[in-house]
């Protein structure tokens, strides 16, 4: 596809809902071109994890997050672990992910839920997860979605600011956003569709500078030309495996193309 603005003409938000939902899909295929390989960048091995790292994701870097929980999980393996940790030990360890206490508060009052009312398993039923504490729909999605196969879509920052971009919503709150892109793709697609367009707003689309010029699907995008347009000076605002950076889990994928994350401690 184009990746400056020579060559093509800037998409239009469609006025009609078919019109709206046959670009969507056509957004969605082309961002499956372009990340074969998207996925949680969160490294875990088990729901549990998953659902921990997720909750101590908010307001951090998933790359702070990954080199926080080696030492997390080595201590507290368990729902019944984590609900028995020392508050204070335990805000120790999560301090590198910030709002250290809230969310050691919120570990522990969850993995005591976990132990309590769900047999020390992480239920798969979102109207479950999100009686547990620092447990709501987005958490509970990304939870769904990767640990049990349960389709559901993730309205972050990053997918927010895209759904706008692209035309598939106007709206800011992230329960509208989730219904209304969810009446454009296929339930089979909630999960991946998360992924690509997570992984497109952190690599391409951002947030104050979007790198328009180096945008595999500008000829989509509704939004061209909000960012640099230039292919050279877009090229440089790239991050991740798309500048030739690491990525933010340190156990990415078998087929992730770039480089794994340094550990706690390691060069950035």
């Amino acid at each position: 596809m184009a990746t400056s603005g020579a060559g093509f003409k800037k998409a239009k938000v469609p006025t009609t809902h078919t019109g709206l939902v046959r670009q969507a899909r056509k957004i969605n295929r082309a961002l499956a071109d372009v990340y074969p390989y998207a996925h949680p960048e969160l490294d875990f091995r088990n729901p549990f994890e998953l659902l921990v790292a997720t909750v101590l994701s908010a307001q951090t870097t998933d790359l702070r997050v990954n080199q926080t929980t080696p030492a997390l999980f080595a201590k507290y393996p368990t729902p019944e672990d984590m609900a028995a940790a020392d508050p204070e030990e335990l805000e120790a360890i999560l301090r590198p992910t910030g709002f250290f206490r809230a969310k050691a508060k919120a570990v522990l009052g969850l993995s005591a839920a976990l132990r309590d009312r769900f047999g020390g398993e992480v239920p798969g039923r979102l109207e479950d997860l999100v009686t547990l504490p620092g447990v709501g729909r987005k958490t509970a999605n990304v939870v769904l979605g990767n640990a049990f196969g349960v389709p559901g879509i993730t309205v972050d920052t990053h997918f927010g600011r895209l759904a706008r971009r692209f035309g598939w919503t106007v709206s800011d709150d992230a329960v509208k956003v989730e219904a209304e892109v969810g009446e454009l793709i296929p339930k089979s697609e909630w999960t991946m569709l998360s992924h690509r367009v997570v992984f497109h707003g952190r690599r391409i689309c951002h947030a104050r500078r979007p790198a328009c010029g180096a945008c595999p699907i500008a000829e989509l995008c509704p939004s061209y030309g909000e960012g640099e347009t230039d292919p050279v000076k877009a090229e440089k605002l790239l991050k991740y495996e798309k500048g030739g950076q690491p990525g933010q889990r340190l156990s990415p994928p078998p087929d992730y193309p770039g480089l794994p994350a340094p550990a706690a401690g390691g060069a950035a």
